[in-house]
């Protein structure tokens, strides 16, 4: 009797075994970017992700910064281990999307997968950036920021300048350099991300081209032209403002930031996710505005161009991953999810509904200034302010931080130097578009 209770017991505990195996959850491996506090969140998000459900778990795995994040995914994937979920900065979308069979579109994941999607809920400018030409959208839009600008308040009142009144154009930032430099500040204005913020966002911003072809959206055969009038005419202001001491560069990348929160420099422009970091940092009163501009430009301010990174959906994949995924996207697409990432970390709340919601919720009121990013977007785009989509454009930055940097050190004019710069970049784009034709 007993034995048969044992036998029983056994069998009953093997079938309860079988059963979790059967219905374990499909795990959905997701490589990103993040650091730091940013980290800490996109860990947050996944876990409650998981615990609303019991189907699908995600998995983030941090692979290093943006560059070596895309690398890894490329390289996993060409040896047949990419994740399901690839986080890639913006500049990186032209090489994604002429990798043939290395991605699926984020519409058609969502559309086989049953869940519902609207392309029309998402800000037009973020939205758009990650749109094909069939209207498709290729990846989806986690972590967008555009360009703004942040002022010292303290600062400006030592000078004797309006606190609540910060620069709103190219020349007023000069005059403003000139009353900061006089009352005592080391250092008026600093910039992150040289290239994106002086030439990518500017032209934007001025409603100009950065490139033919629409910057890259209306075909790989596309050459640089931000070596126009107007480009030379704003670097040439910089390197005087180099001259006069006003203008301090601290690098190529998000070094400058520091400039800014540490007190050392009182005007900064850079990402609108610095904020986390620079309400963490500051010791002093700042504020956010918009990007200055020049007021001589007809059509300007147009719109400012997304940065951050996006969600590719690798290829190759089994139909229950995409499902996953799928649920996941939607998931991070709930207004009270964008809202908080939104509100944590700077970064766009990349649908009109968490907008409204984070507006609705008193947060603008309470933090002036944290909507100036939004501001900036969700105006129509136009063919020359939609952004800049080319291929090897991690490389272009690379050549334009080398062209600038040479400005800044005195060893080259600004014309030549521009004039350098596309000349080096078309012929990475060249080559880019003899790799898109094989």
């Amino acid at each position: 009797m007993s034995v048969s209770r044992t036998v029983l017991k056994l069998a009953a505990l093997a079938a309860l075994t079988g059963a979790g195996s059967a219905h374990a959850a499909v795990e959905i491996q997701w490589w990103h970017a993040m650091q730091g506090a940013l980290n800490d969140k996109v860990n947050e998000i996944a876990n409650k992700f998981n615990a609303s459900q019991s189907e699908y778990k995600v998995v983030p795995v941090n692979k290093g910064n943006y560059d070596e994040t895309m690398a890894a995914g490329i390289a996993a994937f060409r040896a047949g281990g990419a994740p399901a979920i690839l986080q890639v900065f913006e500049v990186g979308t032209a090489t994604m999307m002429s990798a043939k069979g290395a991605i699926k579109p984020v519409s058609t994941v969502m559309k086989d997968a049953g869940e519902k999607f609207d392309q029309k809920a998402y800000i037009p400018a973020v939205a758009g950036y990650y749109t094909s030409s069939k209207g498709e959208m290729l990846s989806f839009p986690f972590n967008s920021s555009t360009t703004v600008f942040y002022y010292n308040k303290d600062a400006f009142k030592k000078a004797g300048l309006d606190p609540e009144k910060p620069p709103k154009t190219w020349p007023e930032v000069m005059q403003y350099s000139a009353k900061l430099k006089a009352s005592g500040t080391s250092c008026a204005y600093t910039t992150d991300w040289q290239g994106w913020v002086h030439l990518e966002s500017f032209s934007a911003w001025h409603n100009t081209l950065y490139a033919t072809k629409n910057n890259g959206f209306g075909g790989t055969d596309t050459r640089l032209i931000f070596n126009s009038p107007l480009h030379v005419k704003h670097v040439t202001n910089l390197q005087d403002m180099v001259k006069k001491g006003y203008f301090s560069y601290g690098g190529r990348k998000a070094e400058s930031q520091a400039k800014f929160y540490n007190g050392e420099c009182a005007m900064f422009t850079g990402s609108s996710a610095s904020l986390a970091n620079i309400r963490k940092n500051a010791k002093f009163a700042f504020a956010v505005a918009q990007l200055p501009y020049y007021p001589d430009v007809q059509g300007a301010p147009q719109n400012t161009i997304i940065g951050g990174a996006s969600l590719w959906v690798m290829g190759g994949k089994k139909p229950e991953e995409y499902k996953g995924v799928a649920k996941f996207f939607n998931y991070l697409s709930r207004p009270e999810i964008q809202s908080d990432w939104h509100q944590a970390t700077g970064y766009l709340p990349v649908t009109m509904a968490a907008y409204e919601a984070t507006k609705k919720s008193g947060y603008y009121d309470k933090n002036p200034g944290a909507d100036v990013s939004v501001q900036q977007m969700v105006v129509k785009t136009t063919d020359k302010s939609r952004g800049v989509r080319l291929g090897n454009m991690v490389q272009i930055r690379t050549v334009v931080d080398e062209e600038l940097e040479a400005v800044w050190a005195g060893k080259k004019e600004p014309k030549a130097a521009l004039d350098s710069a596309v000349a080096r970049g078309n012929d990475l784009l060249e080559r880019f578009q003899k790799t898109a034709r094989e």
